[in-house]
């Protein structure tokens, strides 16, 4: 076992840090560069390619723009614009005081990005994975200093939502944990603290009911809205579990269900409806049809 290296940490407050990194800006990292930019930090985005990064810079300029009209923040756009840049090389993120990798749900890519983050800060940086399954101790071997690292696992849609996970592994230092209980009230989120399991407890919940939800759909026992009315006016559920895989992306649920099925056993083990609703390229909400009809793509 390689001793890990601890890095002396500020006491915690509910602030972000000055620079926050965001590698990966999808629909999921382009949220939470968002809800940094809000809190004030300056946020550096880094992509694939000039053109996905183009892409990225306008997506959170939309949002921005979106939050100034709605009143939910007293700073002006043109403020807001200048606090995030965009880039196609890591180096750019040598500054940051946190990074946080939104990479697709792929274990490998994953480490592959966290290996080279940690190459690019200096030694005070925290880094962070948005993994919503994929266990933290096994990504923080890509990492020489795995002290550093944490899971924080935002929800999507990022700005509307209010709860962030902390997952903490096996090498995680207990001041960071701290300090990121900081981060999360600073963002106007609630963070909860879980210990780094299958599923953590936020997906492992959810992909349950959602599972569950979807083979009720398979074996005719109610229509997709009946099944959601059933959740969202008996048990007060803001969202029922269909409508939620839809925002969520089936593509996603089925890779997570696919992990906690290799991890937990037969009762994660994805529905045949799932797997050919992906095959088909019915995603959801991104793709304009899922469970449901939706009008953006």
């Amino acid at each position: 076992m390689t001793d890990a290296v601890t890095t002396p940490r500020p006491a915690a407050a509910a602030t972000v840090p000055g620079v926050v990194g965001v590698l990966g800006a999808g629909r999921m990292g382009s949220g939470i560069a968002h809800a940094f930019a809000l809190a004030g930090a300056r946020v550096v985005v880094v992509e694939a390619d000039s053109a996905s990064a183009e892409a990225a810079g306008s997506r959170i300029a939309d949002a921005l723009g979106w939050s100034v009209d709605r009143g939910t923040t007293e700073r002006p756009l043109d403020e807001l614009l200048g606090s995030v840049s965009t880039a196609t090389d890591v180096a750019a993120l040598a500054g940051c005081g946190l990074v946080v990798e939104a990479l697709p749900e792929d274990a490998a890519l994953k480490r592959e990005g966290l290996a080279r983050v940690e190459d690019a800060v200096g030694p005070d940086a925290a880094i962070a994975s948005n993994t919503s399954s994929l266990s933290i101790d096994g990504l923080a071997s890509a990492l020489r200093d795995p002290a550093r690292f944490l899971g924080l696992h935002f929800f999507n849609p990022v700005p509307a939502s209010k709860l962030v996970e902390i997952v903490v592994g096996d090498a995680t230092a207990p001041p960071l944990v701290a300090e990121a209980r900081g981060w999360v009230e600073a963002l106007g989120k609630t963070p909860i603290v879980v210990r780094d399991a299958p599923g953590f407890a936020s997906s492992r919940l959810g992909i349950a009911l959602g599972l569950e939800a979807i083979r009720m759909l398979e074996d005719g026992v109610a229509s997709a809205a009946d099944i959601d009315a059933a959740m969202e006016l008996g048990y007060r559920h803001p969202v029922g579990p269909l409508r939620t895989t839809d925002i969520v992306g089936l593509d996603v649920r089925l890779a997570i269900a696919e992990e906690l099925h290799a991890r937990l056993g037969e009762r994660f083990a994805p529905p045949e409806l799932l797997r050919r609703m992906v095959a088909e390229g019915r995603l959801g909400r991104k793709t304009g049809r899922g469970f449901y009809e939706w009008s953006e793509g």
